[in-house]
């Protein structure tokens, strides 16, 4: 006679194949003081919020400047240790077209797929802010290809758009992008909260939901603001996300996300708490005061559940910093 199996190893089993993958990230600072700051005429007031990409050996840093009237212009940065960098002395994308005139290009964040680099950034005319796409081959010389997550017309995002983290492979045919939308609530308060978008060819991009794919937490760290941050990493367990929260008092501080490698609009996981805070004098203290916007990073090593990456970020929208990070997927 066969002996019935315990319901305490049955609960186990229910609860191990319930169980969400476990994400554990850990950081330090590549140093205490910032690896850029603001010191050409077009980055007079701010030298920040840097994407990266690895090019050859090399670590390229394409950042966003602000001049003395506060415009916005996208600048290049090359290194060959990830922690000394050469500045172009000229900016590789300024303001031009009617949707950029005036506020400039903002936030930029790359990913290469191809032999082609896909560049998304912000366009704000100061009127609105909306997410728009470049392209280039070789990071300097970019095509626009206008804007592609218009301001005022989603299907939740009634306000504005921005911060564009494309996933870097296919997910059932469709490429995908993670982005920043902004609504205001039933109690008048705007809140910037996480969309999904997806597209067949990169360029013509549509949300994927009609309703964020992650909203924000009340009375949390990202209580105010959901950011996507750079390029999503696919692992083993899901399409791991680092993303940028504010709390109430805007105190910006990053954190992570993972959603389901099969189903981009799948939440498995979520951060309780961020990874980092703003510490530093001058990541408290600057145009914004206490931010650590964590915008770019590339991958040192790893693969499949573990994984070692620099990471590059903004710090009071004033300077630029590194991190060390460190992640492990259970």
């Amino acid at each position: 006679m066969t002996k019935p199996v315990s319901t305490t190893i049955l609960a186990l089993l229910a609860a191990s194949l319930c169980a969400q993958p476990r994400v554990t990230v850990r950081a330090e600072r590549v140093s205490e003081q910032p690896i850029l700051k603001p010191d050409l005429p077009w980055a007079a007031k701010g030298l920040f919020n840097p994407t990266a990409v690895l090019v050859n050996q090399k670590t390229v840093l394409l950042f966003r400047a602000t001049d003395v009237n506060g415009t916005s212009r996208i600048g290049y940065a090359e290194s060959t240790d990830g922690e000394h960098f050469a500045v172009s002395p000229q900016p590789v994308l300024s303001p031009e077209t009617d949707y950029e005139k005036g506020g400039g290009v903002e936030d930029p964040r790359v990913v290469r797929i191809g032999g082609t680099y896909y560049l998304t950034y912000t366009g704000y005319n100061l009127h609105d802010a909306q997410l728009c796409l470049a392209t280039s081959a070789d990071l300097k010389h970019w095509e626009r290809k206008g804007v592609i997550m218009p301001a005022n017309r989603g299907t939740w995002n009634t306000q504005w758009t921005k911060s564009g983290a494309i996933v870097p492979e296919k997910v059932n045919g469709k490429w995908w992008m993670y982005y920043l939308g902004t609504s205001k609530g039933p109690d008048g308060v705007t809140r910037d909260k996480m969309g999904l978008a997806a597209s067949n060819d990169l360029i013509h991009w549509a949300d994927a939901t009609d309703k964020p794919v992650l909203d924000v937490n009340a009375h949390a760290f990202d209580a105010r603001v959901m950011e996507p941050g750079p390029a999503p990493i696919m692992t083993n367990s899901g399409i791991l996300l680092l993303y940028n929260g504010a709390d109430d008092k805007l105190v910006y501080r990053p954190a992570w996300v993972l959603f389901d490698r099969n189903d981009p609009r799948k939440l498995i996981n979520r951060a309780k708490d961020p990874f980092i805070e703003p510490k530093l004098e001058w990541e408290r203290i600057g145009v914004v005061p206490n931010v650590i916007f964590l915008e770019g990073a590339v991958v040192r090593s790893g693969e499949g559940q573990q994984f070692d990456l620099t990471g590059y970020y903004g710090a009071a929208d004033k300077y630029v910093g590194a991190m060390r990070i460190h992640i492990w997927i259970n």
